[in-house]
């Protein structure tokens, strides 16, 4: 190891002219966006309940009394049968989510020397400054609000808050509120969404100290402080706000910036610091800016400092929600795909990292949101399927958990794998944490019920068939989209039904069992790889970039090296043949903690290597979906750092995996703090000459140790640290 430690924050020596590189703070609720300029200073303030009115039906639709005859007509050979299963609506978004408006001071323009902006990842503080000014911006995970400090001799600044966003819809009801207080000024927006009763309205309390405060509608003037303190607050609602009574919630937290940051900092840094990942990287390349360390793709500080911010992007992008597909932030209102939370394989990627990296606010933000729409789920199973239990929807924007997103080309009202992949991640923090939520072995029951009803047709050997069937987002080579027995839908139903059994011990779980011996085995097809299809004459799609078909291998543990060799053999066979169709960061990533899995380290390195060489990542470290930095989007930013992890140290409740994959360009390092799945907390270092691996066990039992030399049994007892030396590979 190097005897400086990694960097916890990222840099630049300017202030963002786009708002994509503006640096990110958030607690959950809401998020901050600042560009640090010191003459014209704004912070974009967003919220995860601000999703725009589109005029959308959400309802799922009312199919399933032709259920029946889609199924006859598929297993009769009929390969576009489900096609016509629609109720004939055209394809709907959810309610797209949006910026709320952006704070701006200004100032009068000069030269800004020494100027330096950097966001500390530990505290979650954005500062800018320079001489004779310095701004200081977080969102407090204590108090929900937004937090602004702005500091220097003389100040005087004009400050108001500003709709006047890209892409903010022309007929937005806008109206402003400035009144003077004792402190300083109070200022509100108010905006109401165009034909509707919803309103979003935001409220800035603005604390003076030195100079004169005057208004200046819509805004404030301020001349000769010292300094100015701001806090800002955004609600989405119907009817009217108090402004007055949300002013006086704001001055009730007026105990001082640093106060209010002590506040917030004992539980951010908490959590973040918890697992930190060195690279043994070279200090000079650990002291650039992160614009400079982009450049140099290779770089194991570029490793290490993209690991520290998705850590701290995915921990500050969860709180009421997990994260969207931009995180909890926005500069524009005009978001791909809604900004919304795509669940057939985005959000579970983003949140990947959770259990092992010792996030557990990011799974209560997942589970929050599964059991706030669970009546919908129900609504799903009922009106597509006409079962009891529950369906995912694979899109939702966090208000209707309801399918009605879909289309000819894309059913995604047909994808019933989407309960077992959502509640994956809860049940693996279960298992780290050695308890079982009630709430999550309720809502597998749900899924096991389902199955019960819906699994009802069989194959001429009597197996159960999955039909229809659907593995988002490809289609078989020769067939239409909703066909039978996807391979995603075959592992979501076995895990979720055996999974339930070991939850509800007794007489469901027998029954339960049973059905799942029931359904069929994987396919393996004419190239040797397992088939996304497991039905006679269904022929693969390769090009693709989602790998739904390999679910078995991540993040379940139904196919491994170890269990199951000749499945896991062709499961990397057709990882093999799987093309990255449109260059998408999930696809590549998914693409990685699969070929972790499969022990397969130059295809992580591989997959890693397309996304750090094809420039996703913007100077704030934040993503984007596509190359050159296309379409902002926080796959690749929060899903990283479950990709170094998977490729470290990979644990199942009877297993720990040490480095299963790791690439030849980190030849030494350290991973500290990590969590297992049978309930130990692990540090693990290496070199070229072989590694130490320190294991804090939680609980006692006995687990297999699977390294490059084999296999051995460990006997772990709970509080009593094991120390591990392994033999160069």
């Amino acid at each position: 190891m190097t005897d400086s430690a990694p960097v916890h924050g990222t840099w630049e020596p300017h202030p963002a002219a786009r708002w994509e590189d503006g640096f990110l703070s958030g607690n959950g609720h809401h998020g901050a966006l600042v560009f640090g300029d010191p003459n014209d200073e704004r912070v974009v303030v967003t919220h995860h309940t601000l999703v725009r009115p589109n005029g959308r039906d959400p309802r799922p639709p009312q199919l399933a009394a032709e259920l029946p005859a889609l199924q006859d007509r598929l297993l009769a050979g009929d390969t576009t049968a489900a096609e016509s299963f629609t109720d004939g609506r055209p394809l709907q978004w959810v309610q797209p989510f949006h910026p709320a408006f952006q704070v701006r001071l200004r100032r009068s323009p000069g030269e800004s020397p020494d100027y330096r902006r950097d966001v500390d990842f530990a505290t979650g503080v954005v500062r800018a400054a320079c001489t004779g000014w310095t701004s200081r911006v977080f969102v407090s995970r204590a108090d929900d609000v937004i937090v602004q400090q702005v500091s220097g001799p003389g100040l005087t600044l004009d400050i108001d808050l500003d709709h006047r966003l890209p892409g903010a819809p022309t007929g937005l009801g806008v109206g402003h509120g400035a009144v003077l207080t004792p402190e300083g000024a109070l200022l509100s927006l108010r905006a109401r969404y165009p034909d509707s009763d919803l309103v979003c309205t935001g409220v800035t309390l603005l604390a003076v100290t030195g100079g004169t405060t005057t208004l200046t509608p819509p805004g404030a003037h301020i001349e000769g402080a010292r300094s100015v303190l701001l806090l800002t607050r955004v609600h989405r609602h119907t009817g009217e706000l108090d402004v007055v009574a949300q002013g006086r919630a704001l001055r009730d937290l007026l105990i001082g910036y640093d106060e209010l940051l002590d506040r917030h900092a004992a539980l951010h840094r908490a959590a973040y610091e918890r697992v930190t990942l060195d690279l043994a990287a070279d200090p000079a390349e650990r002291a650039l800016p992160g614009s400079e360390l982009l450049k140099r793709p290779r770089s194991a500080a570029l490793l290490e400092r993209l690991f520290a911010a998705g850590r701290y992007h995915l921990l500050s992008a969860s709180g009421l929600f997990p994260p969207r597909l931009t995180g909890l932030w926005t500069g524009d209102w005009n978001t791909a795909w809604s900004g919304a939370f795509t669940q057939d394989a985005n959000l579970n990627l983003q949140t990947a990292s959770a259990a092992a990296a010792a996030l557990p606010e990011v799974t209560e933000a997942h589970a929050s949101l599964i059991h706030r729409q669970l009546p919908d789920w129900r609504d799903n199973a009922r009106a597509v399927f006409g079962t009891r239990g529950a369906v995912a929807p694979a899109h939702t924007d966090g208000e209707s958990g309801h399918s009605y997103h879909f289309s000819r080309e894309y059913p995604l009202h047909l994808w019933t794998a989407g309960a077992d992949w959502l509640l994956k991640p809860l049940v693996d923090h279960d298992e780290t944490h050695g308890t079982r939520d009630p709430r999550t072995a309720a809502t597998l029951a749900e899924v096991a019920l389902f199955y019960e009803d819906f699994l009802t047709r069989t194959d001429e050997d009597g197996r159960l068939v999955v039909v229809p069937s659907y593995s988002p987002e490809n289609r078989p080579a020769n067939a239409s989209w909703g066909t039978l027995n996807a391979a995603m839908d075959l592992s979501a139903a076995r895990h979720s039904l055996l999974t339930a059994a070991a939850y509800h011990p007794g007489p469901d779980a027998d029954r339960w069992r049973a059905l799942a011996d029931r359904l069929p085995a994987h396919r393996i097809n004419a190239d040797g790889a397992l088939a996304e299809w497991a039905w006679p004459g269904l022929e693969d799609s390769y090009d693709h970039r989602h790998l739904s078909h390999l679910y078995g291998v991540w993040p379940l543990d139904e196919i491994t090296p170890y269990d199951t060799p000749e499945l896991a053999a062709a499961a990397h066979r057709a990882l093999q043949l799987r093309g990255a169709e449109n260059d998408s960061a999930h696809g590549h990533l998914h693409h990685a903690l699969i070929a972790a899995r499969l022990r397969d380290g130059d295809r992580v390195a591989h997959a890693l290597g397309q996304v750090l060489d094809g420039d996703f990542f913007h100077a704030s470290l934040m993503s984007a979906h596509y190359p050159n930095r296309h379409v902002y989007n926080a796959d690749a930013a929060h899903t990283l750092p479950a990709v170094l992890i998977e490729m470290l140290v990979q644990s199942t409740p009877d297993r720990l995996v040490l480095l299963p994959a790791l690439p030849a360009d980190c030849p030494s390092g350290a991973l500290r703090g990590v969590r297992t799945r049978f309930g130990a907390e692990l540090d693990l270092t290496w070199t070229r000459d072989g590694a130490t691996v320190v294991i804090r066990p939680g609980r006692t039992q006995r687990v297999e140790l699977r390294t490059s030399s084999g296999a051995e049994s460990l006997h772990l007892v709970a509080g009593e640290d094991h120390v591990l030396t392994l033999r160069a590979w």
